[in-house]
């Protein structure tokens, strides 16, 4: 059971990163467009990133497990471990909140380490807004 639901996780993933990566080299676009409009704020932006050009939230959800931890247990295990994200989501990092699904999330790094320091710092920031 637990191989059918890993492959089922895979196939999902796989089908998000196809998609993930065509918005990958338009989030810097969009962001743009986005701030001519007004100034968005790093957890704002982080917000508009893991929903949109990151595809996180396909995954993560605020307050429960879908496929990944949920985006409040991340927040509280990276500060629980003063662990770095960013460092993570640019794939140069051993997971610590959940390293079994470690395989899964590999498929999105594509996604993550085409983003700026800058993009990645305001997911950094909207994933701990949800501590508050």
């Amino acid at each position: 059971m637990k191989k059918v639901l890993f492959l089922s996780a895979v196939l999902a993933f796989a089908s998000c990163k196809k998609e993930g990566s065509q918005n990958a080299n338009t989030a810097t676009e969009s962001v743009s467009e986005g701030e001519s409009a007004k100034a968005q704020t790093p957890e704002e932006l982080g917000k508009q990133l893991f929903e949109g050009a990151g595809n996180c939230f396909a995954c993560h959800q605020p307050d429960q497990k879908v496929v990944g931890p949920s985006i409040k247990e991340i927040a509280k295990i990276y500060k629980d471990k003063n662990g770095d994200m960013v460092t993570f989501l640019k794939g140069n990092a051993e997971p610590i909140v959940d390293p079994s699904q470690f395989a899964v999330m590999q498929t999105n790094f594509a996604i993550t380490k085409s983003m700026s320091d800058e993009e990645l710092k305001a997911i950094e920031t909207y994933i701990y807004s949800h501590l508050k």
